[in-house]
């Protein structure tokens, strides 16, 4: 973890500032909360979608850390930490996990230094950079992560930040290529199923915190060549619900693979 931290501009919003507000933190400021408002007057349904997120991030990491074994996870897309980080819920399960959170927001990276720690037997470490910058990403989270294990490959909230699809696929390949087979990837993230779920990502971009919705078919499409697990990509309060009865369909979906 490098000592230096950028800047923190709070006259523009972040998404992960943003999304905290939503989840009702404190982590954040008036832009923030400025255009989470905008959001909830247009699509409510927002404050539904992040805690599906969480909730996502915890049955994911349950999973592959209880039933695959995996004990090495790469999180990009980190966001400011709440309840339940992954480096949490890996960890309970298996104290022994090694955890990589990758984030390039300034506030993160404090917070990410106070409260992302480890158990004695396992490691958390925080890469700040780009998701656009896959080779920095793998070359420092190699200080933690053992690449010829298998890793689990989280990217929930983060993939929108790409608007070029084809660049997104060529980072969720390269990604995956560095990790061998045994290895998982989560995907979480915004659709374009709701009118309204479109006009919010308007406003989101005109206040200056853009985020590209995408199909759910498109979403899909960034697990070719891997083993979707049941049921495959979802709305995300229908991924495993947990025996609560049918979920609601919301602006966001969800998947788990496995590297063959």
């Amino acid at each position: 973890m490098t000592d230096s931290i950028p800047s923190l501009d709070t006259s523009v919003p972040h998404s992960a500032r943003v999304w905290n507000y939503w989840l009702g933190g404190k982590d954040n400021f008036a832009a923030d909360r400025a255009v989470g408002d905008h959001v909830l007057a247009v699509y409510p349904q927002i404050v539904e979608i992040a805690k599906a997120s969480r909730t996502f991030l915890v049955r994911a990491v349950t999973h592959v850390t209880a039933e695959a074994g995996i004990r090495q996870f790469l999180d990009l897309g980190t966001g400011l930490p709440t309840a339940d980080n992954t480096h949490e819920v890996a960890q309970r399960i298996a104290p022994e996990s090694r955890i990589v959170y990758v984030d390039n927001d300034p506030l993160v990276l404090v917070h990410a230094r106070a409260l992302l720690t480890s158990t004695p037997q396992g490691a958390t470490d925080y890469v700040d950079s780009d998701v656009r910058d896959p080779e920095k990403i793998l070359t420092e989270a190699a200080r933690t992560l053992d690449f010829s294990k298998p890793v689990a490959v989280m990217m929930l909230g983060i993939l929108g930040n790409v608007f070029d699809t084809a660049e997104a696929q060529a980072i969720v390949q390269r990604l995956m290529a560095a990790v061998p087979s045994g290895s998982f990837l989560a995907i979480n993230d915004g659709t374009d199923v709701s009118q309204a779920g479109v006009e919010a990502a308007e406003l989101r971009a005109d206040a200056g915190d853009p985020y590209c919705l995408r199909s759910p078919a498109l979403l899909t499409r960034f697990f070719d060549g891997l083993e979707l697990l049941p049921p495959g990509v979802v709305s995300t309060p229908r991924w495993r619900p947990g025996g609560i009865g049918d979920a609601d369909e919301l602006g966001v979906a969800c998947g788990l693979a496995r590297k063959p």
